[in-house]
């Protein structure tokens, strides 16, 4: 068996999951918070249970050795021998990175020079990499990119109506973002309905905090909702999705804020939270909802309608649909928006099954009618183990 530790390194935080593959069996997760602050704490959960520690991480270093060290005390690994490569989350590939890639020099000196894409994410991915390869420098190491299963878009779906010069000087495209559960999802899918992703048409909707809706069709991305940053799209917990871009210079002049202060109002303080006025939870805005508040209504209604509009679109876009797909923590536990987003698609061919559809929560299912021609699956997503398999096919 072959040991391989999935990581998502953030800022201040370290999230990761070991598994003996090709089996796919997960070993221990954990998750190592407040990196470079006061009150750190490294959370540790296997079969023996779970372990809390409670100290200071200087840096991410030193969070992956704390890491490391205890998974060896615990005996969940004899040695750190044990570990034969890792995966990477790393938000932003641009256009170089269209597949998973082995990490060396040139790598890392990439994916610096994306930060400038994601100033907020690859710098701190960089950090999770940099510590792996120093205290585990003879095993695989192995970057897997949010935004690479996109790179299969065709011009007319990824190029703005700019001035072509701002592409070819600037970069300045949509890339999509959610990559590896679309992808995770979309492998799955074929596998439920036991046909080749070749013949399938799909659109997969990645629901939660961040919302993002792709078309999938022959196993590729041909569009995505998102764009040059997660910003565009579906409205979203704390994100506006799609506005006019005139109301940027509007908002400016009517409330003095710089234009950085407006994105930060788009980014953190609008979506649901912007339109319900007291939260970006659906789970708070739906107990408020049945109470009877209006904006919590309304918010839903937003939310369900912005992801419904896609639909219409990408099948049109694919010439056609063969099955959706939900997945993360709203598109898997929320029933009502479920049935909201694919409310009047019967013309589509979707025909839910209301009594399956209430009973999922957080499972995989099937919630369309038998008799349904196009198919509606819920695929709890799992881009951990879509991680592994990426470095484990990088060892091959």
């Amino acid at each position: 068996m072959t040991k391989i530790l999935a990581i998502n390194a953030g800022s201040s935080s370290f999230k990761f999951e070991l598994f003996n593959m090709p089996e796919e069996t997960e070993i221990a997760r954990g998750l190592v918070e407040r990196i470079g602050l006061s009150g750190g704490k490294f959370t540790l959960n296997s079969e023996g249970g779970r372990e809390i520690i409670e100290r200071d991480f200087r840096n991410h270093k030193e969070a992956v050795n704390v890491m490391l060290e205890t998974l060896v005390d615990k005996k969940i690994i004899q040695s750190i021998e044990d570990i034969d490569g890792t995966g990477h989350r790393v938000v932003h590939g641009g256009e170089t990175f269209t597949d998973a890639v082995v990490i060396d020099e040139a790598v890392t000196r990439e994916i610096e020079k994306l930060s400038e894409f994601a100033p907020l994410h690859n710098p701190a991915n960089l950090m999770g990499i940099q510590a792996m390869m120093e205290l585990l420098p003879d095993v695989t190491h192995v970057a897997v990119f949010d935004t690479s299963f996109h790179q299969t878009m065709p011009e007319s779906s990824y190029l703005y109506s700019l001035p072509y010069k701002y592409y070819k000087d600037y970069r300045i495209r949509k890339f999509g973002f959610h990559g590896t559960s679309h992808k995770y999802v979309t492998n799955r899918a074929g596998e439920l309905l036991k046909r080749p992703l070749e013949e399938l048409r799909l659109i997969s909707c990645h629901l939660g905090n961040g919302a993002s809706i792709a078309a999938v069709k022959a196993g590729e991305s041909l569009d995505t909702s998102m764009g040059f940053t997660p910003l565009a799209g579906v409205t979203m917990g704390t994100r506006s999705g799609n506005i006019d871009p005139s109301l940027i210079p509007y908002i400016m002049e009517k409330t003095d804020k710089s234009a950085v202060e407006v994105l930060n109002v788009l980014n953190k303080e609008s979506g649901l939270l912007g339109v319900s006025g007291f939260s970006s939870d659906l789970r708070d805005i739906t107990e408020e909802a049945k109470n009877g508040n209006e904006r919590a209504e309304l918010a839903l209604e937003v939310f369900s309608s912005s992801i419904h509009k896609y639909m219409g679109s990408y099948a049109a876009r694919m010439g056609g649909v063969d099955a959706i797909i939900f997945t993360a923590g709203v598109g898997e536990n929320s029933a009502l928006i479920r049935e909201k987003v694919l409310d009047r698609l019967e013309f589509m061919g979707v025909y839910l099954d209301k009594k399956t559809n209430n009973e999922t929560v957080g499972i995989e299912a099937t919630i369309s009618h038998s008799y349904s021609p196009v198919k509606v699956l819920v695929i709890p997503t799992d881009e951990e183990v879509m991680i592994a398999r990426e470095v484990l096919s990088k060892m091959a």
